[in-house]
C-alpha cells in the first residue's frame, strides 16, 4: 500500500471538521489540529483547511519526518500501522510502540540486540526490524502488528480513565484505530 492511499484512507477515516468541547486538540479538520495546521504555515479557518494541505502534512509530519517511510520498505503492514498510530496520538508514540514491542520480541536479545526506546527511528531500531524479520518471516510481521495494536489499545484504556472525557471518544478509538 502506498503513503497516497493510506493518506486518503486516513483523511475518509477522520472525516470533516470537529470541534468536541472533551477534545483537547481543539479545533480540527481531517485529523489536524489548529496547533498542528499553525505549525505549518495554514492561517485559515479550520473548517477551510484544503484537504490538500492536510496531505500535505500528513505525508511530510507524519510519514517522512519519523521515517516510517523506511519501515514500509521492509515491512509494509506494520508501516501502516505506525502512520495510523502517529496520526492518532504522535510519531513519537508510535515509534516507541514499534521498539519496546522489538525489545520484547528479540528472545532476550538472541536474535538481534535491544534497542532504546526513544521514539525515533534510527539505524539501531531498522537493525532491529531487520533481524526480526530475519528470523520471523513473513509471520513475524503479523505478530509484530498485533503487539503494536495491543500496545495501542492498552493506551486508549489508559488515557480514558486517566481522564473520564476521553471516555466519550473510546469507543471510536477501538472501534476505528484496532484491528
Amino acid at each position: 500500500m502506498d503513503i497516497d492511499t493510506l493518506i486518503d484512507e486516513l483523511i475518509d477515516r477522520e472525516g470533516g471538521f470537529t470541534d468536541h468541547p472533551a477534545d483537547r486538540g481543539g479545533p480540527t479538520m481531517f485529523g489536524i489540529t489548529e496547533k498542528v495546521a499553525r505549525a505549518h504555515g495554514y492561517a485559515g479557518a479550520m473548517r477551510d483547511l484544503p484537504r490538500a494541505t492536510a496531505r500535505t502534512i500528513y505525508d511530510r509530519i507524519y510519514w517522512k519526518r519519523p521515517r516510517f517511510s523506511d519501515v514500509a520498505e521492509r515491512a509494509p503492514q506494520i508501516a501502516a500501522e505506525l502512520f495510523d498510530t502517529g496520526a492518532n496520538m504522535g510519531p513519537r508514540v508510535a515509534t516507541s510502540f514499534l521498539q519496546r514491542a522489538l525489545n520484547a520480541l528479540n528472545r532476550g536479545a538472541r536474535d538481534y540486540a535491544d534497542i532504546a526506546v526513544d521514539g525515533r527511528i534510527g539505524p539501531a531500531t531498522l537493525a532491529a526490524l531487520d533481524g526480526f524479520l530475519k528470523r520471523r518471516g513473513p509471520a513475524g510481521e503479523t505478530v509484530l502488528l498485533k503487539a503494536l495494536e495491543a500496545l495501542q489499545g492498552e493506551r486508549y484504556l489508559r488515557l480514558a480513565e486517566s481522564r473520564p472525557a476521553n471516555e466519550a471518544f473510546l469507543y471510536g478509538w477501538l472501534a476505528n484505530r484496532i484491528g
